[in-house]
């Protein structure tokens, strides 16, 4: 029996999807539930199991985008794995397989009176940067130079020197494509501002040298790192300035009576922003917890559409990659998000006396559409002033038992 798979909805507003890679070549045998296929949404990559085992054809290439519901193999039923005995008559032939795309691309073209001849746009690029056609191999038909081989191509610099000089060029993934495009649209669509402040984070790191291990061994090996200071700080800011807590839309303002905190993490396929729901409700453990689940997911590629969907904040640390200092762009539709950065030492003054002190730059990139002034400052300051004094103003005065200790 053949079995046509395709491709399952992602998410309910997911029309289609990308075939990132296979993980299988044409013709292997496939047990089912075995992972065959990565795919690509514009917001998560997701694998692609095997709904029975058989023998499987490929009917899309790598880079190919399919609609939901397309068929993207075959799998026979009746195929065996390698080594297996033969069966008694052998399956029916659906189709040839079709050859590898490096075998169709390996194929020489041969050559014709239009190889090597640029389109008259091309020949006029080629032109204005002085390189002669035959410096050029051209992609279009027959071998012709095209308009964007030109716009492509690059004067020589001098002698050559035969050092390396090559050039690739590969296509963004369905994710990758989706999140420039967010990117462009939030510095196009929103009037983003960044306003900075720095930390000193004595306290925090006297108060985890003195409960992290006690802590890990309560708690089943959970942490107690930054990132649970910085999202209660910043979940009582929110509390103190709930405007940073909303968002534009259209001529209407959504305010949040919740802080559904999303979380930058760094996964297999670049960045991810999973969201921890009802941050304001948890524990420091509370915190912890959820965020080490979604990373892992992330760095499995298990990490969902749903894990990422909503959100009324942001929170990044670029301090993990060592950033000292950047301006964070807004991710829509939120009003702000926080970015995290190194910790370096360095001489502050403290009582009139210079000290050394472990020093975190802090920044706020909001919509000024929406927040003024006054509460991105305000809010700002608020996290800055909890996580100098996290004792009295996250901890109730009382650390063992914010800890659950």
């Amino acid at each position: 029996m053949i079995l046509e798979m395709k491709v399952p909805s992602p998410g309910e507003s997911i029309k289609e999807v990308e075939i990132a890679t296979w993980l299988v070549k044409d013709g292997d045998y496939v047990e089912k539930d075995q992972a065959i296929a990565e795919v690509d949404s514009d917001k998560a990559t997701l694998e692609l199991p095997a709904e029975v085992s058989g023998t499987i054809t490929l009917k899309a290439e790598e880079g190919d985008t399919v609609a939901v519901g397309a068929v993207v193999c075959l799998i026979d039923t009746e195929g065996k794995p390698s080594g297996a005995a033969p069966a008694a008559e052998s399956p029916k032939v659906v189709e040839a397989p079709k050859p590898a795309a490096a075998e169709v691309k390996a194929a020489p073209a041969a050559a014709t009176y239009a190889s090597g001849t640029p389109s008259p746009a091309a020949r006029k690029i080629l032109d204005e940067k002085n390189i002669q056609p035959s410096d050029i191999i051209g992609t279009g038909k027959d071998g012709r130079i095209t308009k964007e081989d030109a716009v492509n191509a690059v004067p020589s610099m001098g002698t050559p020197t035969g050092g390396s000089r090559g050039v690739e060029r590969t296509k963004l993934s369905m994710l990758r494509r989706k999140v420039a495009e967010r990117l462009v649209a939030a510095k196009n669509d929103t009037a983003m501002l960044t306003t900075f402040n720095e930390v000193n984070m004595t306290p925090i790191n006297t108060l985890r040298n003195e409960y992290k291990d006690a802590f890990k061994a309560k708690h089943n090996g959970v942490g107690l790192g930054y990132m649970s200071f910085f999202t209660k700080a910043v979940t009582r800011a929110l509390a103190l300035f709930p405007d940073v807590n909303s968002m534009m839309d259209g001529d209407y303002k959504i305010g949040y009576d919740f802080c559904d905190i999303s979380i930058a993490v760094s996964g297999p396929k670049g960045l991810m922003v999973p969201v921890v729901r009802n941050a304001e409700n948890l524990t420091f453990r509370g915190i912890e917890a959820e965020i080490k689940r979604l990373a892992i997911k992330a760095r499995d590629g298990q990490i969902t559409v749903d894990d990422m969907t909503g959100g009324t904040f942001t929170i990044t640390n670029g301090g993990v990659f060592g950033s000292m200092l950047s301006t964070p762009i807004i991710n829509p539709p939120q009003s702000g998000i926080l970015g995290m950065h190194n910790i370096i030492e360095r001489p502050i003054a403290v009582n009139g006396k210079v000290e050394i002190h472990p020093m975190m730059y802090v920044a706020l990139s909001y919509d000024h559409r929406i927040i003024d002034g006054r509460e991105s400052v305000g809010f700002l300051v608020a996290v800055k002033e909890a996580l100098e004094n996290p004792v009295e103003l996250l901890c109730d005065n009382n650390p063992k038992k914010a800890f659950e200790l």
